[in-house]
């Protein structure tokens, strides 16, 4: 037991300086290695970039078209357009990988789009993951802190329920448990990474409204924002390919850790733009459904604390500063 205690101790402590020291992503070594990514979408795209450049065989399954168009150019060795729900692709995305990432988004904004592509998407997966004689060696599924029920200021980490804040989040808490209990023939370890509100290049909807010239903006400014940059959820993700093997079946909350009111936020994109600050009108939800934004402190600590990885974007004034061009 006591050499059990010191090779964790020892595998973590290299394995958090290295994470730490390769933030630039450039570092992390993936030459040799195999990746699916099933849901090419805004991270997807991100993460085969970065995954290429540390040498890695990507591969990819996305339903849209000028997508993997696109993804072609970029180098990919196979780009497969199906929707991921269905078989259709099983038989032309070799098994046995050794990394599969599914970030997959909904093929549609109601329930049924959400359970199409949630909960039948990673059970297609899981199905595909068994037909080789090889597991998947590591499966990072991304998921979304609209698990959590909670609002009124509470702090959330991962140990608080998740059975979802709505309708939508709790078809995706069903897709989670659907990959907690996976077959050891289906894969060897998974992750769970609960993402917070995305935003970075292309991705800024409050900016956009700002510049558009916007004066009131729905819902409340009370609520405090939960926001991850599109460059920390790969590093993330990343992150979570190349743990030690003592790592795995975990949850992660993947935030910035410095949640910050919606006024405080608007206000100051505001000024940077050049125009006066938002009133909230209070009249309508502000997510998907018209659902109000729930008050809530996402807790990112795990993750930092397990598997070493820091946000290059740790509060949205840096992140927005890199959105727009400045120091």
């Amino acid at each position: 037991m006591e050499g059990l205690r010191f090779c964790y101790s020892f595998a973590l402590s290299n394995y958090v300086g290295l994470v730490r020291f390769g933030r630039n992503l450039a570092l992390m070594n993936l030459a040799g290695k195999r990746l699916v990514i099933f849901g090419c979408g805004y991270v997807g795209s991100s993460l085969a970039r970065t995954a290429l450049a540390a040498g890695a065989q990507v591969e990819a399954v996305t339903r849209n078209t000028e997508k993997a168009a696109a993804l072609r150019a970029e180098g990919l060795t196979s780009v497969v357009t199906a929707e991921l729900a269905s078989a259709d692709w099983h038989r032309q995305i070799a098994p046995g990988a050794d990394f599969v990432v599914n970030c997959v988004s909904a093929s549609a904004p109601g329930i049924e789009g959400y359970r199409q592509s949630y909960v039948a998407g990673q059970k297609s997966i899981l199905v595909w993951a068994q037909t080789g004689q090889i597991p998947v060696g590591t499966l990072i599924y991304t998921s979304s802190t609209s698990v959590y029920p909670h609002g009124d200021g509470a702090v959330v980490d991962e140990l608080a329920d998740s059975g979802g804040g709505t309708p939508t989040g709790a078809i995706i808490r069903e897709s989670e448990i659907i990959l907690e209990r996976a077959s050891a023939l289906a894969c060897r370890r998974w992750f769970i990474l609960r993402l917070a509100g995305i935003y970075g290049p292309g991705r800024h909807h409050l900016l956009d409204q700002l510049r558009a010239g916007a004066i009131a903006l729905s819902g409340s400014g009370g609520p405090h924002l939960n926001l991850i940059y599109r460059d920390d959820i790969v590093s993330a993700i990343m992150a979570g390919l190349v743990a030690p093997a003592v790592f795995g079946n975990e949850t992660f909350n993947v935030t910035d850790g410095h949640p910050a009111r919606r006024a405080e936020v608007g206000s100051w994109l505001a000024a940077q733009v050049g125009v006066a600050s938002p009133v909230f009108d209070g009249t309508s939800g502000t997510r998907r459904g018209g659902v109000p934004t729930p008050d809530r402190l996402i807790s990112s600590k795990k993750i930092q604390e397990m598997l070493g990885w820091q946000p290059q974007f740790p509060d949205y004034q840096v992140g927005y500063r890199a959105i727009l061009g400045r120091p």
